[in-house]
């Protein structure tokens, strides 16, 4: 499991929408999240891994559902969680207790086979990560985060000015502009409108 969504299945009532202030932005989901995984086969209980791009809040509302997961994740991103507020932490509090895999400070090969790869790209917080994925028929993938929010960003010079580590989001983009060059992979941009617009959507799937 790969982030936890940007609104609570808590706050969703009589399977309507749910609009919220986040940050100064408004968000909308049509439905919650747990129900669509299960409706794929895949109930929180079953899921053997979770990793989550970073800790803010708009990609981790549901991530105590995965306490029971093996919680992949760098040193630096964790102590920074737990750093964080009683309120900032009261959507991954669980995790505390989780079986956890601690990642070094380069990519991480999930199951030793190039099918699924939490590459190392701090910057933006002090262990944030992308994932790169080798799908059977849409081929390779990596989903990014917050490493770019919108296309545009990715032909700037400067990083944006709420980075945890400027120079490290620098030097990642330019590590995983690298590997889209080298593997041919298609990006998606988590808050890219115009990617979410043209990929499926449960109780559809990419394979």
């Amino acid at each position: 499991m790969w982030d936890a969504g940007v609104i609570p299945d808590t706050a969703f009532h009589d399977n309507k929408p749910v609009t919220q202030s986040l940050d100064g932005d408004t968000v909308t989901s049509p439905r919650p999240l747990l129900p669509q995984l299960a409706a794929l086969g895949y109930p929180a209980r079953t899921i053997t891994y979770v990793a989550f791009s970073h800790y803010h809040s708009d990609h981790l509302a549901n991530a105590n559902a995965f306490a029971g997961s093996t919680w992949l994740v760098h040193a630096a991103e964790r102590d920074a969680m737990f750093a964080a507020s009683p309120k900032e932490q009261a959507a991954y509090s669980q995790l505390r207790h989780s079986k956890t895999v601690i990642l070094p400070n380069r990519d991480y090969d999930v199951f030793s086979d190039g099918t699924v790869v939490i590459k190392y790209a701090p910057g933006h917080t002090p262990g944030h990560q992308v994932l790169a994925l080798r799908l059977p028929k849409t081929g390779p993938v990596l989903i990014a985060g917050d490493l770019w929010h919108y296309v545009a960003e990715r032909a700037a010079r400067v990083a944006p000015k709420d980075e945890s580590n400027p120079q490290q989001t620098l030097a990642s983009r330019a590590a995983m502009e690298a590997y889209l060059r080298q593997s041919g992979a298609q990006l998606w941009i988590e808050h890219d409108p115009a990617t979410f617009d043209r990929l499926k959507k449960a109780p559809d799937y990419i394979e």
